[in-house]
């Protein structure tokens, strides 16, 4: 009866062998083009009539725009790279833990297969897990078009709401770094969802670096519970660096918790977002600290 719902509406579709090319096609388009980098979110939005851009520009022939790299300023990750090649990078594995974990959160292989890190951070799910990473990270994002060239675009400036960024409509994302972090940090992903694989109800993304017993800085993000994912620095939920960490990290999901103003929806109530939020932060926070490595001493566990 309803089966005519999930038939994508009509489109043009174009494959462009080059990034001007597709530059090119994107500019022409004039904001009713989209880009085609995996499809695992696009193409169910369009089904559901959600998104009905009149041309598809796939850049899958496209060449340099996959791939990952370490060099001494950080890790490189090209937008093309899917998240299961991402998962099973070695650079990924010994460099970037948080991305790992995350990664592992996302999806299905058959999905993950397909799906692109470049894809999902433009698409800006609200409930996705990668933006949350990209802004505990603070990761910087590379993007081109033909008129204004390259420019980086920090990722507490990408996100503006639900599948919104800072894009313009000529744009495309190229590529994704990740600084070397200047201090050593534990690191911790949580999410709750119904099923695995399914969008999370709340995640957090979690950063903590210690001295002894003692921590010096902590960063934290939130998926799903508001209209973008939620950044939070140890300054901004006003904890007490000297505390005990048993008592900052309850303080700290107490103070998450009091912030925030999350949705209401089939999957959860408002309240119940709020007491996830409240408990993976306090669990995320203590697994990172256990991890973090200690100054002059052995690496947490």
């Amino acid at each position: 009866m309803l089966s005519w719902l999930l038939k994508l509406p009509p489109f043009d579709y174009r494959a462009p062998e080059s990034l001007e090319e597709g530059l090119g096609l994107l500019a022409a388009g004039d904001g009713d083009a989209r880009v085609l980098a995996g499809g695992q979110s696009l193409i169910p939005m369009m089904a559901l009539r959600l998104a009905r851009p009149s041309l598809l520009i796939d850049l899958r022939r496209v060449g340099g725009l996959a791939g990952i790299r370490v060099d001494a300023a950080g890790m490189q990750i090209g937008a093309l790279t899917t998240q299961l090649v991402a998962e099973r990078h070695p650079a990924v594995r010994a460099s970037s833990p948080l991305l790992l974990e995350a990664l592992e959160f996302i999806g299905h292989p058959a999905i993950c297969s397909r799906g692109t890190v470049g894809g999902s951070l433009c698409h800006a799910d609200p409930a996705a897990e990668l933006p949350a990473v990209a802004l505990v990270l603070e990761a910087e994002l590379t993007a081109r078009s033909l008129r204004r060239g390259e420019r980086t675009i920090a990722a507490q400036d990408f996100f503006l709401g639900p599948f919104t960024t800072a894009l313009e409509f000529d744009e495309v994302v190229t590529g994704v770094g990740l600084p070397a972090p200047p201090q050593p940090r534990g690191s911790c992903f949580l999410e709750v969802s119904r099923r695995p694989g399914d969008f999370a109800m709340v995640g957090v993304a979690a950063s903590v670096v210690r001295n002894g017993d003692r921590v010096l800085d902590l960063r934290l993000a939130l998926s799903g519970v508001g209209d973008r994912p939620r950044l939070f620095a140890l300054d901004e939920l006003e904890l007490d660096a000297q505390a005990a960490p048993e008592s900052l990290f309850k303080v700290a999901g107490r103070s998450v918790g009091s912030r925030l103003r999350p949705h209401e929806d089939l999957h959860a109530s408002a309240a119940y977002r709020k007491h996830l939020a409240t408990v993976l932060t306090e669990r995320a926070l203590r697994k990172a600290y256990a991890r973090a490595p200690i100054p002059g001493g052995a690496a947490g566990a």
